[in-house]
């Protein structure tokens, strides 16, 4: 194996609860050097839950690989700490309150003063301009704000998505933007700044929903578990548990009425012949799957499924997604040590044939402050 992408790369984030950690958590996996400023206390993310042998679910999904580092940002000494870190920094990431960082002299155009390679990557609610600049933003919120519960949940009920959807959209973007500013630099060697705001980030994701809308003359329909524009797309009950099928094309639907349903005259009748037939009728074809797989056991209904190439799923629980047969047969899970002992987690997604992602501990809170204090501290003496 070669050496992991970021080698000798550093990143210092300001960072706490989900976006930022999830963009640095994701560089500290590619071998980078990730330096997180925690106040007294630590991330509040810590306390969201004590699950993980007494750590946040959260944290500990969220901050292996990085080195926890206590400072109060308002005290100069420590401010002039932080100073001389990102002096030598590639890359700094905070998610803190708009222009906080800069109200302290230590923002994007203080930094890259004094380190013109500098990558400065920000994170908001709702970016810098607008009458939204300040407003707070969570997760659910913006999803509110997006128009993605709009387009969740039952006719009579929406819903939020079950994970951090808006947190982990605008993540992602900072972590492939980081990546792309790096990319950059290497051919300018000048850095930039980057800013990422979670309805932006999450907007990109609802952009087909939008698109349906403004151009189709009403919005797409909330239908819980089914497909709001392909049909049959959802669940339907076999024997003993819920199959999810997923017809994508005129040629599977005929295959499936003719091996999975028995009954063949379906796929001529002109209320299905044609998806767009199919989800106007939607709810007359659900009774007539429902009917002729009831007595089916799930398995045998996979297993037809399967024999057409017909895209189907169990759903699974938490605890029957821990046990699937997939990750375990592809060797996906590793132990991660957090303060509390080891925690079973997935490798990143992206499997690579030159190296493994890094998978180190997750810091207790402050566990380097003093290590770094020395570090550059040291750095100043030779400066």
């Amino acid at each position: 194996m070669n050496g992991r992408p970021l080698d000798g790369i550093t990143v210092l984030s300001v960072e706490q609860a989900v976006a930022a950690p999830f963009a640095t958590r994701q560089l500290a996996d590619l071998g980078a050097r990730v330096i997180k400023i925690e106040r007294a206390g630590g991330d509040f993310a810590r306390r969201y839950d004590s699950t993980v042998h007494g750590t946040s679910s959260f944290f500990a999904w969220l901050n292996r690989g990085k080195e926890s580092v206590v400072l109060d940002l308002k005290d100069e000494a420590d401010a002039e700490l932080f100073r001389s870190i990102a002096a030598t920094a590639d890359v700094v990431v905070q998610n803190l309150a708009p222009g906080a960082l800069d109200r302290l002299g230590l923002g994007y155009d203080a930094l890259a003063a004094g380190n013109p390679r500098l990558i400065y990557a920000e994170i908001s609610g709702y970016g810098t301009g607008g009458s939204y600049t300040r407003k707070k933003a969570y997760d659910l919120l913006v999803q509110c704000e997006a128009g993605l519960l709009s387009v969740t949940g039952t006719p009579e009920q929406p819903s939020k998505v079950g994970a951090s959807v808006a947190d982990i959209a605008a993540g992602m973007y900072v972590y492939s933007g980081v990546l792309a500013a790096l990319i950059q630099r290497g051919r300018t060697g000048v850095g930039d700044r980057i800013e990422v705001s979670m309805l932006e980030a999450l907007g990109e994701w609802m952009q087909q929903p939008y698109l349906f809308a403004e151009y189709g003359g009403h919005p797409p329909q909330r239908h819980g578990a089914s497909h709001a524009t392909i049909a049959p797309y959802g669940p339907f009950e076999a024997s003993d548990g819920t199959v999810f099928i997923g017809i994508q094309n005129e040629t599977e639907f005929a295959g499936f009425c003719r091996d999975v349903l028995g009954a063949v005259e379906l796929a001529d009748d002109p209320k299905f012949s044609l998806n767009e037939h199919r989800v106007a009728n939607r709810d007359a074809l659900s009774e007539l799957i429902g009917a002729a797989i009831a007595e089916t056991p799930s398995d045998e209904v996979i297993r037809r499924l399967d024999s057409l190439a017909i895209a189907n799923a169990r759903m699974r629980t938490m605890a029957e997604f821990s046990a699937h047969p997939q990750l375990a047969e592809r060797d996906r899970w590793v132990e991660v040590e957090t303060p509390g002992g080891s925690a079973r987690s997935l490798l990143p997604p992206v499997t690579a044939g030159s190296y493994r992602p890094a998978m180190k501990p997750v810091p207790d809170t402050g566990e380097h402050t003093d290590r770094v204090r020395r570090e550059f501290a040291a750095t100043e003496e030779r400066n």
